[in-house]
């Protein structure tokens, strides 16, 4: 698995970082981390960047999601993560990712703190390859029909199903 042996910051199931360790041990061991988490919104706010994930995703590969974001790294802060996260996904640069909530997920094998943020912003998006098949952009009602559909005929990943329904009961 790409970047297995890349230090992530280890959390405890209340929220704090406790220590170190590998990514690899993180998925094997089902070990409690956080990812930062950004929902593109465009300038207007009528609409948010939504992508389909590679097939050689270590999690929820080949689901689409309108999060950019990823586990943070040791020594790193969830806010540090967003910033380069989005960069690094999208290409989305000279934005400061405005917090919203963090979205506590655990699915058993999953167990992660989404500090969530957003940005708006109406400039280029540029795909990260080994991370993201295509993307495009949706309006926010399609976005909430979209999740809100129990079985949807394309995929979305669940942490981040979970993360947009809690925006849409705080802000939509």
């Amino acid at each position: 698995m790409p970047g297995s042996d890349e230090l992530v910051a280890l959390y405890d199931q209340a929220g704090s970082v406790v220590g170190t360790t590998t990514r690899a041990r993180v998925r094997e061991d089902a070990l409690w981390h956080a990812a930062g988490v950004v929902l593109v919104r465009s300038g207007d706010g009528s609409a948010v960047y939504v992508h389909l994930r590679t097939a050689v995703k270590d999690v929820f590969p080949s689901t689409w999601d309108c999060w950019a974001g990823g586990v943070v790294a040791a020594g790193e802060t969830p806010a540090e993560c967003a910033r380069r996260e989005l960069a690094e996904e999208l290409g989305v640069h000279g934005v400061d990712p405005v917090p919203l909530f963090t979205k506590v997920y655990d699915d058993g094998r999953n167990r992660c703190h989404n500090f969530a943020f957003e940005v708006r912003w109406d400039g280029p998006i540029h795909h990260q390859a080994e991370e993201i098949v295509e993307g495009r952009w949706l309006p926010l009602e399609e976005l909430r029909a979209w999740v809100e559909d129990p079985a949807p005929e394309l995929p979305f990943i669940p942490d981040g199903r979970e993360g947009v329904q809690e925006w849409f009961r705080r802000y939509g």
